[in-house]
């Protein structure tokens, strides 16, 4: 593997502001034997965890902590990882007191009640001396929208989530100025949040209307420095979590998250949930296996909007969600960051050359991206 220290030196002190006695763990899934992964997707997958070990070892040898986790990989971006990683994360003795309380067990199966998060809560926050200040999630499967992450965060960890990662993003994506970045992120968050309702067009059909009425946006920066902060790298979009029930339209997606599809699908929406799906892409059989398992995971979970200038491949979905001027749009689990449906699936779409308008509350209407170029 190419010597990747500057790399992560920028990692670790620009990004996550790493300080002097703080404790590292970083983290990456196998591929499990009944995954269908061979060729790039196989060598993409053992280099990603490659690269974590690299990371840790970096850690361990310049700012003296560096633990390495790895785990067989989850059924789904979403679904919780393992007891074994938030026994390297939290401790023994809060796993011990979640599985007393009979909690763990609920919170692995992402069918934890609103009091049981509550009282998972304060069990970290007893143990929370057990955290560790950052944590590079480096798994194929992302962790950001679980409850562990969640909870790592109340903890006081600082939490940079890379999943799908490619080392070649160093020298692209994550190359960025990041304070231009962050006033970019700030200024369209702005703009969104004085919307109620979001409507998302693009040249290939998609015509939604998303309801933002009582959510609040939040931004996505990449600088990961105050306790309890969280966010992917490379960073770069506004967010927010769409009130459930209520958005509607229709979605046209051309890209799964790490190909393009064979033939686009049109998933219908009505009343924030996907009722039905359109095409004969392979990708329709799993969303339709995944609606199956769980209803939850039709829910219209996120609506994103890409800011890094620097972002550009649309075959990684990590990078394309943070192309400048793009959107998209997740179905799933939004728990963890302003809704209430929690599922052990979130999934990323993204769209090109959207128009956005942002209908305000007395029925004007400003548009705030016209063909993929931000006009904020």
């Amino acid at each position: 593997m190419k010597n990747l220290d500057g790399a992560f030196r920028s990692l670790f002190e620009t990004n996550m502001g790493i300080r002097a006695g703080e404790r590292v763990l970083v983290f990456s899934d196998t591929i499990r034997p009944d995954e269908d992964a061979s060729g790039a997707e196989r060598e993409r997958r053992v280099l990603l965890n490659a690269t974590a070990r690299q990371a840790a070892g970096y850690s361990a040898r310049t700012y003296h902590s560096g633990t390495f986790v790895e785990f067989p990989a989850t059924p789904a971006s979403g679904a919780e990882p393992p007891r074994e990683l938030w026994l390297a994360t939290f401790g023994a003795r809060t796993v011990a007191a979640l599985e007393e309380a009979g909690i763990l067990a609920r919170l692995l199966e992402k069918s934890a009640s609103p009091e049981e998060v509550a009282a998972a809560t304060e069990i970290v926050l007893a143990g929370k001396d057990a955290v560790p200040e950052v944590i590079i999630a480096l798994s194929n499967n992302s962790t950001s929208h679980t409850r562990y992450r969640a909870l790592t965060c109340a903890g006081g960890a600082r939490f940079a989530s890379l999943p799908h990662f490619d080392p070649e993003m160093f020298h692209s994506s994550m190359d960025v100025d990041w304070d231009a970045l962050a006033a970019r992120t700030a200024r369209l968050v702005e703009a969104v949040n004085r919307a109620e309702w979001l409507r998302v067009t693009c040249p290939n059909g998609t015509d939604m209307r998303i309801c933002k009425i009582g959510r609040r946006a939040g931004g996505d920066d990449g600088l990961l420095t105050e306790p309890g902060s969280f966010g992917n790298l490379p960073a770069g979009e506004a967010y927010l979590a769409p009130l459930e029930g209520q958005s509607h339209g229709v979605m046209v997606i051309e890209w799964a998250p790490t190909r393009r599809l064979a033939e686009p699908l049109r998933l219908i929406v009505e009343k924030g949930e996907v009722v039905a799906i359109e095409g004969n892409d392979p990708q329709r059989a799993r969303l339709e296996a995944k609606f199956a398992e769980n209803a939850n995971c039709r829910n219209i979970a996120e609506l994103g909007i890409g800011t890094n200038e620097k972002a550009s491949r649309p075959d990684n979905v990590l990078e394309a969600e943070k192309i400048m001027g793009t959107i998209h749009i997740a179905l799933g689990d939004n728990s963890g960051f302003g809704g209430q449906v929690s599922a052990p699936f979130h999934e990323d779409y993204v769209f090109y050359h959207p128009t956005v308008t942002a209908i305000l509350g007395n029925g004007s209407e400003r548009v705030i991206i016209d063909d993929g170029r931000l006009l904020i």
